[in-house]
């Protein structure tokens, strides 16, 4: 429905609270509850006009929770419960996002009878409903699917929506709008004196400073102030970043809230006259790139425990690189006490890497156990062997030593009910250089999306704020500078059997992030013989990353929800 305001002049300051909170999917009451306590915590401070984040009320993404007549007359009734719990607040607008049924489909009750959704975001004042906007422009790229569930606004046959609030006119935006003229426009000619966008865009690096850039042209081309009001939080393999802003008529920045923190962004808005309106809100510092990605995998493993009830987190520390930055990540994520490390040394692991596991296990406080698989690698090589005769030893007695391990690591996780981290990064999952059922083995992959070259990055990094914060650093330094290994042989490094990793990476980031071509990149200097090597190993190991556990994306494609290839294909360009 549209509710375009009168045309009368503005009050001379509005103030608006952008609800940057971490909703949990399918939680209705809780989410509920909080959107309930915000807002009225936000109108006690002055507030009248609150917004939500898009879905705030279900969650994002709902995924095909929204396929169920179940869930969405859920939604349905929360979102009554929601404008009655805050009826009492009689110039209170609080702007909601959530999923809503076409009237006409209301009444299905199949999931196979398809029901037409609009991702909507409702104004609730007086104890109602007193206006909904539907989305018009409906992402599905990357890890966007919306075409799946939604019909946008225009199709639908609704236009844009304006609310008068306390003389403001303000118009309604859902995420993806903001990202093209048309919808802004539309807002603007019915009369709209700003803008509120409400947003669930997932993080991956250098998004924060695109999302403010873009907002910023918005701005400028329609003439309008604009609030975005953003999510934050962790959600499956997705994690938002918050850092939720508002920017002027003129595109500069005047408020920004603090990024990966649930809080409320207060922004007044004063009248200027023609030049529409002035904005005044407090102003968080941007994060580094570091910073940020450290944070976005923070979060991520933060709420996949906190939000499914996992008690704690089981790492098998090898002594390499990986471990030891999984560790890290694991005990700012959730505290020395709620992580435990196992050490299962091999005939072929070198003195110094149980050294430097149980080194770092007692620098950051964490329970750390040891459990040497010798006997364990024997009984296997013991019961094949009438199998194996006459065939020499290969990978396949690696792999043993590896699947022993995560046999181990998977036993701890059931009796304890603790979670396993593994700990491969997107250069190995690209190549296959993991073991199915062994060092894959576990329930979250805390840097399947971070490079190996990001992963002695972060490393350095993270030390080096420990040594500015006047700390210990994390992760001993031989760690970081000893060539990477895995130890399944004798005198075995990486580079036995792949490309130097700056070299990998960079093939991987051209041919897997941004689609280039094998010519494209042989063409940019590598030599073919690597890009071919690395480009069919990416190829080949399909079937792997298949059966992998979710991990934190970061990237603009990661190997999860966007990258959808086939494995079983001969396509090899």
């Amino acid at each position: 429905m549209n509710a375009v305001s009168s045309a009368a002049a503005p009050a001379p300051v509005l103030n608006a609270a952008l609800l940057q909170f971490n909703p949990t999917v399918g939680d209705l009451g809780g989410n509920v509850r909080a959107i309930a306590d915000a807002a009225r915590q936000a109108y006690a401070e002055g507030a009248r006009l609150v917004v939500t984040p898009e879905m705030a009320l279900c969650g994002y993404p709902p995924e095909d929770l929204l396929l169920r007549p179940a869930f969405l007359h859920a939604c349905e009734a929360a979102l009554s419960r929601l404008a009655a719990e805050l009826a009492d607040l009689a110039d209170l607008h609080l702007v909601v996002g959530h999923p809503q049924r076409l009237q006409e489909d209301a009444t299905r009750t199949r999931s196979w009878q398809v029901q037409r959704l609009l991702n909507a975001a409702s104004v609730l004042h007086g104890g109602r409903v007193c206006a909904t906007y539907a989305k018009r422009e409906l992402p599905n790229y990357q890890v966007f699917d919306e075409r799946r569930y939604f019909v946008s606004g225009r199709e639908a046959g609704l236009g844009p929506v304006v609310v008068d609030v306390n003389g403001w006119r303000v118009g309604l935006l859902v995420c993806e709008d903001a990202w093209f003229e048309e919808p802004a426009q539309a807002a603007a000619s019915q009369g709209a004196q700003a803008l509120v966008v409400l947003n669930a865009s997932p993080f991956h690096a250098g998004k924060s400073a695109e999302r403010e850039q873009r907002m910023a042209e918005r701005a400028r081309q329609v003439g309008l102030p604009l609030l975005y009001a953003h999510l934050v939080g962790g959600q499956d393999e997705i994690v938002f970043d918050g850092a939720s802003f508002a920017v002027d008529a003129a595109g500069r920045v005047m408020a920004r809230a603090p990024s990966f923190e649930p809080c409320t962004l207060h922004v007044r808005l004063h009248a200027n006259g023609l030049a529409g309106a002035q904005l005044a809100g407090s102003m968080a510092a941007p994060l580094s790139p570091e910073a940020e990605i450290w944070q976005a995998l923070v979060t991520g493993v933060r709420d996949y425990l906190g939000k499914n009830g996992f008690p704690g987190a089981i790492i098998g520390l090898s002594g390499g690189i990986d471990s030891a930055l999984v560790l890290a990540i694991a005990v700012d994520a959730l505290g020395a006490d709620r992580v435990r490390t196992v050490m299962m040394p091999s005939p072929y692991t070198a003195d110094i890497s149980w050294i430097d596991a149980r080194d770092m296990a007692d620098r950051l406080g964490v329970q750390h156990d040891e459990i040497a698989i010798a006997p364990e690698f024997e009984a296997f090589k013991a019961s094949l062997a009438p199998l194996f005769a006459g065939r020499a030893e290969d990978t396949t007695e690696e792999n043993i030593q590896a699947r022993i391990r995560g046999t181990l690591l998977m036993a701890l996780s059931n009796k304890t009910g603790a979670i396993v981290l593994t700990t491969g990064n997107k250069s190995e999952m690209a190549t296959g250089y993991c073991t199915l059922y062994g060092d894959m083995a576990g329930g979250f992959a805390v840097i399947k999306d971070l490079a190996k070259t990001l992963v002695y990055r972060l490393s350095r990094w993270r030390n080096a704020q420990a040594v500015a914060a006047g700390q210990v650093e994390p992760i001993p330094d031989r760690i970081i500078t000893r060539p990477p290994s895995a130890e399944l042989r004798p005198d075995q490094t990486d580079q036995d059997s792949l490309p130097e990793y700056d070299v990998l990476d960079a093939i991987l980031e051209r041919y897997m992030e941004l689609d280039q071509s094998i010519e494209q990149i042989v063409a940019a200097g590598f030599d073919r013989a690597d890009v071919d090597k690395v480009t069919r190993l990416i190829k080949l190991n399909e079937y792997k990353r298949r059966q992998a556990p979710i991990g934190v994306r970061i990237t603009h494609r990661s190997f999860g929800r966007d990258w959808r290839y086939p494995i079983t294909s001969r396509f090899r360009a």
